[in-house]
C-alpha cells in the first residue's frame, strides 16, 4: 500500500476544485438550457423535436454532472485522510494518473474493470 505525497495530495487537491468550480459553471448552464418548451412554440414538427431530444441529452449531461460533482465534494473531504488514494476493494494504492484524472476514484483501474 503506497500512499499519496503531501505535493500529490496538494495538486490533486487543487485539481478537485478547479473540477468544482468548472462543473458548478456547467451545471447552471445546463440548467438554464432546460427550460421547458412551450407547446405553442411555432417551432416546426421536426425541430420542436429535435429540440425535445435536445433538452434530453442535456437532461442526461446534467444528471451525470451532479453525480460526479457529489463525488468530486466527497473526495475533496477524503483528499486529506490516509485512506485517499487506496482501492477500496484489494487495498493496493490506486495510480497517481488514475487520481490525476478520475480524483473521485475509490477504486484502482483493475477493480474497477471487475465491475
Amino acid at each position: 500500500m503506497n500512499s499519496l505525497t503531501a505535493k500529490e495530495r496538494t495538486e490533486i487537491k487543487k485539481e478537485i476544485e478547479e473540477s468544482i468550480i468548472a462543473l458548478k459553471k456547467q451545471i447552471e448552464r445546463l440548467e438554464e438550457k432546460l427550460q421547458p418548451i412551450s407547446p405553442d412554440c411555432s417551432l416546426g414538427r421536426l425541430t420542436r423535436l429535435e429540440a425535445m431530444g435536445e433538452q434530453h441529452v442535456n437532461h442526461t449531461i446534467l444528471d451525470e454532472s451532479k453525480l460526479r460533482l457529489t463525488r468530486l465534494n466527497n473526495a475533496l473531504q477524503r483528499v486529506d485522510k490516509p485512506m485517499f488514494g487506496i482501492c477500496i476493494e484489494c487495498e493496493e494504492a490506486i495510480g497517481i494518473g488514475r487520481m490525476r484524472i478520475r480524483p473521485e476514484s475509490i477504486r484502482c483501474i483493475a477493480c474497477a474493470n471487475l465491475l
